[in-house]
């Protein structure tokens, strides 16, 4: 296998030992997740917004059976280990780690990065994580949504054009 570029692909202990070291170094840590699940145009300029809001980006990446709990039992159509990887070789993203729960508050206390990034299509108040990032000092910023850019919206292109037999 040829030498591999791009960000680093961690659990949740190499989550935390990176964001020391880039702690120690003075960078600001931002971090955002997600499904990721068929990366289109929508899920690159909200990884871009995320990474300009400090000097490194780690993604949180729901694990295959929270997407399950989270989506349906039909997704992800992309398998955990294709998706992190494609996530992992964009220029914005520094690190990916993966997470179990629906949800990534106990990553988020363990790695406690200085920005939380999440899409303004959620309002603050309903962030389930918001009280783990403020009990530490963290920051939250919504970046732009860019309607009509979904995975959801996708599947359903695919879905109209192909018949849902997927022919």
């Amino acid at each position: 296998m040829p030498e591999r570029f791009g960000g680093a692909l961690l659990d949740a202990d190499g989550a935390v030992a990176w964001r020391e070291q880039h702690g120690a170094a003075g960078r600001r840590v931002v971090f955002t997740n997600g499904v990721f699940d068929v990366l289109h145009a929508g899920h690159v300029a909200y990884l871009a917004w995320a990474r300009a809001q400090g000097d490194a980006l780690i993604v949180g990446l729901n694990e295959d059976a929270s997407v399950r709990a989270l989506k349906g039992p039909e997704r992800p159509l992309v398998p955990f280990a294709d998706r992190a990887r494609v996530l992992a070789g964009l220029r914005s993203v520094d690190a990916v780690v993966g997470f179990a729960e629906r949800t990534p508050e106990a990553l988020l206390e363990r790695v406690k990065p200085d920005v939380h990034v999440k899409s303004a299509q959620y309002a603050l108040d309903d962030l389930p994580e918001r009280a783990v990032i403020f009990a530490y000092g963290g920051e939250i910023r919504l970046a732009p949504h860019l309607a009509g850019r979904s995975t959801t919206d996708i599947v359903a292109e695919i879905r109209r054009r192909y018949g849902a037999a997927g022919s």
